[in-house]
């Protein structure tokens, strides 16, 4: 079985730090970066859940959903990574958004 805390772990860390940001930090590109995020965790979960299929774009539901939606879309990709390496990658990819949001 596959140790999902990490990925778990920064994301809510993300999420938190999103919940606690000031709006115009929002506006300025932290909520753009966390859809982003959003998008790619969900379509690193439809890869392995509907390998060759077409990935469906998770839509945007707004500056103050976006903690939210990245809770949502790691929460998925927790439910199917097989591998540590899949989660150690998962959680680069957080820590990177985080990190070009400014939060």
């Amino acid at each position: 079985m596959v140790d999902t805390t990490p990925l778990t772990q920064a994301v809510d860390h993300f999420a938190d730090r999103l919940r606690a940001a000031p709006q115009s930090r929002l506006q300025r590109g932290a909520a753009a970066e966390a859809l982003a995020l959003a998008r790619e965790l969900a379509r690193r979960a439809q890869a392995v859940e509907e390998p060759g299929s077409e990935p469906r774009e998770m839509p945007d539901a707004g500056m103050f959903a976006a903690a939210d939606q990245i809770l949502v879309a790691a929460h998925d990709l927790a439910v199917v990574v097989r591998s540590d390496d899949e989660v150690a990658e998962a959680v680069r990819a957080v820590e990177e958004a985080r990190k070009r949001a400014g939060v």
